[in-house]
């Protein structure tokens, strides 16, 4: 009797879904959580500017020099929409963030968005050096501290970074005032050339953050410097130059790239701080004089436009993370 084997049949190919790569769906979930931060941040920034005590276009014009009758202020008040409820304020401030109409200052009259772009470049130029020489001296110090020569050399560098921490930014400035400007006399007060008025700012700014790169960039070496692989070069005959360029820089660039972007933040700050003390015009300058006036559409441009910029930087270093240590791109295909 004989058997007979019928093949199986094929079974059906599974039905096709387009889905994101990994790596997509990673990006576009924190793409959604810096749009969620951003949203978060405008309306709050308006609610808590808006639940100030008293009114802001009453205090700037119901001055008795001004002279104005109650019937101008109301009309005041109509024309900047202060009379319309706070969620009909808060639909139409959005709509004119999202169409670039970021309204009109109360103290000047003018449109914030000029103000804006008048004083934004000066900050960038400021934040951009400052960052820059914040990043070669905390790379200075975090080298100094691990291959100098003698133990209480590097001792003394690892000390650095926690007094630097606790000196407040406008003491640094009015110390380099003191001492460069008027004891020393290499850098002119008055008359100072572009590049001249931006040296003591730049180191102003450039201490406050290079302090916390540099501890968290010498934690990182040492951590690094206590693998195997490392520990097997060192066998071979490796010198410091070689192990810092080659194997210690790669493994402690992560940690230092992610506490960068949160430093941003303290760039914000500390330009409001420099850029008053050294009588500089730009964004920190404008903040400040729209806190002592209550300029509210500046004061919320301003932290929007720094929230936007900090979210932007971090959501930047979240993406490269995974380009530059490939532990954490297995995570990210997880």
């Amino acid at each position: 009797m004989s058997v007979v084997i019928r093949p199986a049949p094929a079974a059906a190919p599974p039905r096709w879904r387009p889905a994101a790569p990994p790596t997509a769906r990673f990006a576009l979930r924190r793409v959604g959580q810096a749009l969620l931060v951003v949203v978060a941040t405008f309306v709050l920034a308006f609610l808590l500017l808006h639940a100030l005590p008293g009114d802001a276009i009453v205090a700037r014009y119901a001055s008795p020099e001004l002279g104005l009758t109650p019937e101008q202020l109301e009309a005041l008040r109509v024309a900047y929409g202060a009379d319309q409820p706070w969620w009909v304020q808060l639909g139409l401030s959005a709509g004119g963030f999202l169409t670039g109409d970021l309204g009109t200052s109360l103290q000047s009259g003018a449109e914030v968005s000029t103000l804006i772009a008048a004083s934004l470049p000066p900050t960038l130029a400021l934040a951009g050096l400052g960052f820059a020489l914040a990043a070669v001296l905390a790379v200075g110090i975090a080298a100094a501290a691990t291959f100098a020569g003698t133990e209480w050399l590097r001792r003394a560098f690892r000390s650095l970074p926690p007094l630097f921490v606790s000196i407040p930014v406008f003491w640094i400035g009015i110390v380099l005032l003191q001492v460069v400007s008027f004891r020393l006399g290499l850098i002119p007060v008055i008359n100072a050339s572009p590049a001249e008025a931006l040296v003591l700012p730049v180191v102003t700014i450039a201490i406050p953050i290079a302090a916390p790169l540099a501890q968290v960039l010498i934690r990182a070496i040492d951590d690094t410097l206590a693998e195997p692989f490392v520990i097997v070069a060192r066998a071979r005959g490796a010198g410091p130059a070689w192990l810092l360029g080659r194997e210690v820089a790669r493994n402690a660039l992560l940690p230092t790239l992610t506490i960068a972007g949160v430093l941003f933040g303290e760039l914000i700050a500390g330009a409001v701080v420099t850029e008053t003390v050294f009588a500089r015009s730009g964004l920190g300058r404008l903040t400040a004089d729209a806190v002592a006036t209550r300029d509210i559409p500046v004061l919320q441009a301003v932290v929007v436009i720094s929230a936007v910029a900090f979210v932007v930087i971090n959501l930047a270093v979240d993406l490269l993370a995974p380009a530059i240590d490939p532990r954490l791109r297995k995570e990210v295909r997880a």
